[in-house]
């Protein structure tokens, strides 16, 4: 179910965002690289943006959030076991809720292999997506660090596999290294989350469109471009149409208010 919330009624809640520039539009998403819908939710997003009359004025900021912040570099379970035993449920309705979401995935173009992801913390993959931001490369990276997961069976917490998918998005290898090993980014991870847990976001991905209207989950396209439309006309109003401008007629303007001759 989608849902918008206008953080302006709430106290202190617009305060957490940077406003748009008049000219644009800014969409803030919280998601996971091991959150199987939100690599879902960003294709869909994408599809929206496509239909969006005013695509080229939206500024899309990525923030991070941890699934599970307390999950070891590796985890020693397969995927299927890890839902069986957070979920409480069998091995076989497990392998259900995999297969349901890859045949979700396929139809929004993306190839899921489950039984090949590895699983494993996510706090280093979300720093180098704050490191790819500075040098203009978020969005490409965030996309990379999800396809790792999601298809090709990378360790997103392994150093050097992060350099590499670095390097592939056109980063520099040593300076990504350095950046994760001296942790120069882990504050702007951990204040991402502090800001989702303000804003009340307990599950990914979520959409913030304009500081203004919070979007929850996988949304098919066109509730996404509802969303984004709604948005544009509330921060952008149409320039006023002037009626009546065939006719001449008198009026008073700067200050001033000369009274016609009519002898």
């Amino acid at each position: 179910m989608v849902y918008f919330t206008k953080y302006a009624r709430i106290q202190g809640m617009t305060q957490l965002f940077t406003p748009s520039a008049p000219d644009r539009l800014r969409v803030d998403i919280w998601s996971d690289v091991a959150c199987p819908w939100c690599y879902i939710g960003k294709r869909r997003f994408e599809q929206a943006l496509t239909a969006f009359p005013h695509r080229d004025q939206v500024e899309v900021i990525w923030h991070a959030f941890e699934l599970d912040p307390g999950a070891p570099a590796e985890h020693p379970l397969t995927m299927r076991d890890a839902l069986a035993k957070k979920y409480g449920r069998t091995a076989e309705d497990a392998q259900g809720m995999m297969d349901h979401v890859t045949r979700t995935a396929a139809g929004e173009g993306l190839e899921y292999h489950f039984g090949r992801a590895r699983l494993g913390n996510t706090f280093q993959a979300h720093q180098l997506i704050h490191h790819a931001a500075q040098h203009g490369k978020q969005d490409a990276m965030k996309e990379r660090l999800l396809r790792a997961y999601m298809s090709d069976g990378d360790l997103v917490s392994d150093l050097d596999t992060l350099v590499r998918l670095a390097q592939e998005v056109g980063l520099d290898g040593a300076e990504v290294r350095a950046a994760l090993l001296d942790g120069r980014h882990a504050h702007a991870v951990r204040q991402d989350e502090a800001q989702a847990q303000a804003l009340g976001i307990s599950g990914v991905p979520f959409f913030v469109l304009g500081g203004k209207y919070g979007v929850s989950g996988a949304q098919d396209p066109q509730t996404l471009l509802g969303a984004l439309n709604q948005v544009w006309q509330e921060t952008h109003p149409a320039p006023l149409q002037m009626l009546g401008t065939e006719t001449p007629a008198d009026g008073c303007e700067d200050g001033q208010c000369a009274v016609p001759d009519r002898a």
